[in-house]
């Protein structure tokens, strides 16, 4: 598929692939390796470590051998560390909390992680990654959201899921819960991203709030079980929130906002950066207007979203309150509406009639349909039903995120170590 190409065309992933029935014992010593001080502090040196064998070989190796790759301090700390009891420490820790590992060479590690450059080599999740969680968006801000920027990225969070579209923030305070509760409150799906361990839910206040996003997606973490939530964890964290998804929505930040870091990240890795605009006099709305001045795509509602994806993505989509989801508005009536739609057009007054639905009703239906790939305009006022056996065929096998220009703003990557 063109989108797979695309996405992995870059340069080959850094992680050695595992072998998919390794040891127990060898699949925690990946984490029990991110738990080595020098290790922990520099992503690349996990990388660079990757170069002499799996982590199991690497705790084993020579001193000589460890000091060319990331130097004698950081070889003397790996071989002094007792990588086994680590191991099972971590296993016991995530059984407690009904944590899955997950590591780079497994077939359900997500495809979207994996052109990025330094994507984590291991994962730990609470709940479940599904496929159709490619079919991304994340939609982050501030931390000390007004009702306009709460009720926007939940009003926005509620209407992508409820079209099948998976939710990815970060469960920080604002924006983030505003976005993961209105993704859950139409059952639709959500994953949070942590800057600490999975266990070690920040800010506390959202502790029932992760169970509902377990419940409902996955909350997740680069980070080995019990890791508190330092500051410069936050950095790596957004990458991830950026690499999860096919775009990335800032709703309010302002203009040294963490969320415009998720915003660079995702435009370096050619993913869509979308904006929400806000009062021009709020310092809170400085950096989404900024990304906008810079490229990003103003946003006002979800169809601003989905509206330039490709016809492949959008046929991914599903109608709200079909397939499970309980989208409030308009499922009775777009069933009506397709019901009505076949191979030869219909004029739009024709459905008004047929229906019984008001005429804004009918053409707010048929916009959306056409946005999902349902609808096809042959001329005027008329239209027709398009490829729904493509459409269906498209939700069975979600897309990947796809390359391409990157949008928003340029800066020297905050996104590395």
């Amino acid at each position: 598929m063109a989108l797979a190409l695309q996405m992995f065309s870059g340069s080959e992933p850094t992680v050695t692939t595992l072998e998919g029935r390794s040891p127990a014992a060898e699949r925690w010593a990946w984490v029990a390796l991110g738990l080595v001080r020098p290790v922990v502090t520099r992503a690349r040196a996990y990388h660079d470590l990757l170069r002499l064998g799996s982590p199991a070989e690497i705790f084993q190796a020579s001193r000589r051998v460890l000091a060319e790759a990331v130097g004698e301090d950081a070889a003397a700390a790996i071989l002094a560390f007792d990588w086994r009891r680590a191991a099972r420490d971590q296993a016991a820790a995530a059984t407690r909390c009904g944590a899955r590992l997950l590591l780079f060479g497994d077939a359900d590690y997500p495809v979207a992680l994996r052109p990025i450059d330094l994507p984590p080599p291991f994962l730990l999740v609470r709940g479940e990654i599904r496929r159709e969680d490619a079919l991304a968006i994340a939609i982050v801000g501030s931390r000390k959201a007004s009702p306009y920027g709460v009720r926007m990225a939940e009003q926005l969070a509620a209407d992508l899921a409820a079209r099948g579209v998976t939710v990815v923030s970060g469960l920080a305070r604002g924006v983030d819960t505003a976005a993961h509760r209105g993704a859950a409150g139409v059952g639709g799906r959500t994953v949070a991203v942590l800057g600490s361990g999975v266990d070690v839910v920040y800010p506390p206040e959202n502790r029932s709030l992760a169970i509902d996003v377990a419940e409902s997606g996955a909350v997740v973490s680069q980070f080995p079980m019990g890791t508190p939530p330092l500051p410069q964890h936050f950095p790596a964290r957004n990458r991830v929130i950026a690499g999860l998804a096919l775009g990335t929505v800032v709703v309010e930040a302002a203009e040294r906002s963490g969320a415009l870091i998720t915003a660079r990240c995702a435009g370096e890795l050619g993913r869509e950066v979308y904006a929400v605009p806000g009062s021009v006099s709020a310092p809170g709305s400085h950096g989404t207007h900024a990304l906008i001045q810079d490229g990003a795509k103003l946003v006002q509602g979800w169809e601003d979203v989905v509206g330039e994806w490709p016809p492949e993505w959008r046929r991914a989509l599903r109608v709200p309150g079909s397939e499970g989801a309980e989208g409030a508005d308009g499922g009775a009536g777009h069933e009506r509406l397709l019901a009505l739609l076949g191979d030869e057009p219909i004029a739009v007054d024709a459905m008004i009639e047929r229906t019984g639905l008001a005429p804004s009703e009918v053409s707010a239906g048929l916009t959306e349909l056409e946005l999902l790939g349902l609808a096809r305009r042959t001329s005027g006022q008329h239209f027709v039903r398009s490829s729904p056996a493509m459409a269906q065929a498209t939700r069975r096998h979600p897309p990947e995120p796809r390359g391409g220009e990157a949008r928003g703003r340029r800066a020297a990557s905050p996104c590395e170590d």
